[in-house]
């Protein structure tokens, strides 16, 4: 199973205080994904990467709502952020709190990695989540997205406020729910993009912050650099890895070669980086297939033997055994049972 590394407790109780607006008591759900509630009595505890990815699941599954992840997104507060929320707050300038996301975003989790690239006059914020669960996936892309925009509003006291376009990954979740995303972030929707993106001017960047303070937005980055200091999570090495298998798999492609030049490295190299870090470039391919095995099985209709060599695998034997061996059914098993068509 892949290592998630781990999540702030403020991550996890903006989908509590989601929940209870649905009238859904997260407690026996949190018990059935091995977290303690008693984890909530303080944002200051650490939780398991795949347990939360265990309770968000469950979580969607009892909603039964495409996006829901739009909908947590609504209860994001600077909290939610842990002491980056607090950092951004005190930035002077949208722009200047935008610069403090990458370096300090694993203070919140390891559930992905945001980078920014100028495009013209544009910039574009691409978020690369780390998680697997095709339930979970979407939802999570969602949500990060809808918290961006809406802090950033917040933030920077303009309500009215919309980025230029935002891409997913995802498949649309209807023509009957699709008009949910322009309602909140009023502005162009693609789906089934090549990567989860949000693109703003570059002109808003100068966009003045509500409540600036450098003197304490020095001393709250020196206490975010301890805190992150002490953290044993997974490198952004795998992330980048797992997230170029991805994008390979999506062309039919699974060269190690290939992934380490677009990293900036030999083969050899990597290799020798991975083996650091205790897994292999093998291990992160099958964890990337099943992922994108279960996403195939439970939101298309391809033929197993079509998503089988989308993910360069040379036989059908050979897909259903590794599939087994993970799940425990075969791919039709799995489709039938969790809603492919």
């Amino acid at each position: 199973m892949a290592n998630l590394g781990t999540a702030s407790v403020a991550a996890l109780r903006q989908y509590v205080r989601a929940a209870a607006k649905r009238n859904i008591d997260s407690t026996p759900l949190l018990t059935e994904a091995g977290l303690a509630p008693e984890l909530l009595v303080s944002d200051e505890g650490r939780l398991d990467g795949s347990q939360f990815q265990h309770f968000i699941r469950l979580l969607c599954q009892q909603v039964n709502d495409p996006v829901f992840g739009l909908f947590t997104g609504d209860f994001v507060q600077p909290g939610s952020y842990s002491v980056l929320g607090y950092i951004t707050m005190s930035c002077a300038t949208l722009g200047e709190a935008i610069t403090r996301i990458a370096p300090f975003e694993k203070l919140v989790g390891d559930m992905g990695v945001t980078q920014v690239r100028q495009e013209g006059k544009d910039l574009r914020l691409i978020w690369q989540c780390t998680y697997t669960d095709p339930v979970v996936r979407p939802q999570m892309v969602d949500n990060v997205f809808a918290s961006w925009i809406n802090y950033a509003r917040w933030l920077a006291d303009q309500n009215e406020a919309a980025p230029l376009a935002v891409t997913l990954e995802r498949q649309s979740p209807g023509q009957t729910l699709e008009p949910e995303y322009h309602k909140r972030w009023r502005c162009e929707v693609a789906f089934n993009a090549s990567c989860n993106s949000v693109v703003i001017p570059l002109a808003i960047l100068d966009t003045p912050l509500r409540q600036p303070d450098p003197l304490l937005r020095q001393t709250l980055e020196a206490h975010a650099l301890s805190q992150m200091a002490a953290l044993d999570t997974e490198t952004a090495l795998l992330t980048r890895v797992r997230h170029s298998i991805h994008q390979q798999l999506m062309q039919g492609i699974t060269r190690q070669d290939m992934i380490a030049e677009h990293l900036g490295m030999t083969a050899r190299t990597l290799q020798r980086k991975l083996s650091q870090e205790g897994v292999s470039y093998q291990q992160l391919l099958d964890d990337v297939r099943q992922g994108m095995a279960e996403d195939y099985l439970s939101n298309t209709t391809l033929p197993i033997l079509d998503i089988a060599l989308r993910l360069g695998f040379s036989e059908t034997t050979s897909f259903h055994r590794s599939f087994k061996s993970r799940k425990g059914m075969t791919p039709g098993e799995f489709r039938q049972k969790f809603g492919g068509e």
